[in-house]
């Protein structure tokens, strides 16, 4: 584990963690010192396998399944969280559905499938130091993707009214954008997403998990105590790109 442990005794619960970009994150959060509830909705040998890495490492973890966009689930992972390592200090609102669906053929029930695990999910969960995972097209735009980038854009103003309404209690609430991540993309037969295919960056290269999980776990500590209700993008330069 790293030698600098800045959120050591702290309790992070950090949703959608089985793999990708939640992954990183938790083992990140781990690496810093905290214990890390890694949460998914029903990839339990993929969670399993996050918490294992952040075992082998020296962490502490477990795996608690629930759907976010459920009361009764969310609740449930904020008390497996209190019983296994006594509060929570962490929320790192990851969870999403990132579907492609010309807007033709957008029916309501997918458009609420989308908009539930992003936007309801972090609301239903926003109970402690919260970073949400944004989404590069909800600013730059995108075809086939209203749903989810309504969602992503509906957790910058999420982010911003969390930091006001929680600023007295000393709850920081800030929004990562990842974009152009270099991540495995299972849950789309089309693979990467289209918008993705004609971007570049001015780094010349994609970005990589462990490198948004860095910027996470910086907000999530105490250099980072002064800086709440912000949008910070981590992109390589991909809206500056020719």
């Amino acid at each position: 584990m790293s030698e600098n442990r800045e959120l050591e005794g702290l309790v992070a619960i950090v949703t959608g963690a089985a793999r990708n970009i939640g992954r990183a994150i938790a083992l990140d959060l781990a690496r810093g010192g905290a214990a890390v509830v890694v949460n998914a909705v029903a990839s339990a040998d993929a969670a399993a396998e996050t918490a294992r890495l952040i075992e082998s490492q020296g962490g502490k973890a477990i795996v608690h399944l629930a759907d976010v966009t459920k009361p009764e689930d969310a609740e449930g992972l904020m008390q497996a969280a209190e019983k296994a390592f006594g509060g929570i200090d962490i929320l790192v609102n990851n969870a999403a559905i990132r579907r492609e669906t010309p807007f033709a053929e957008m029916d309501y029930a997918r458009w609420r499938e989308v908009m539930a695990v992003i936007l309801d999910g972090a609301y239903i969960c926003a109970h402690a130091s919260i970073v949400n995972i944004g989404g590069m097209s909800a600013h730059s735009g995108s075809k086939e993707r209203a749903h989810v980038m309504t969602a992503k854009a509906g957790l910058t103003g999420l982010t911003r009214a969390l930091a006001q309404d929680l600023s007295p209690e000393g709850i920081t609430a800030n929004c990562v954008v990842p974009g152009l991540i270099d991540t495995a993309r299972g849950h789309s037969a089309k693979g990467e997403p289209e918008h993705h295919k004609r971007a570049g960056t001015l780094v010349g290269r994609r970005g990589t998990p462990e490198e948004v999980a860095a910027l996470v776990r910086y907000l999530c500590g105490p250099q980072a105590r002064y800086i709440t209700g912000q949008t910070i993008h981590a992109n390589g330069g991909a809206y500056m790109s020719p």
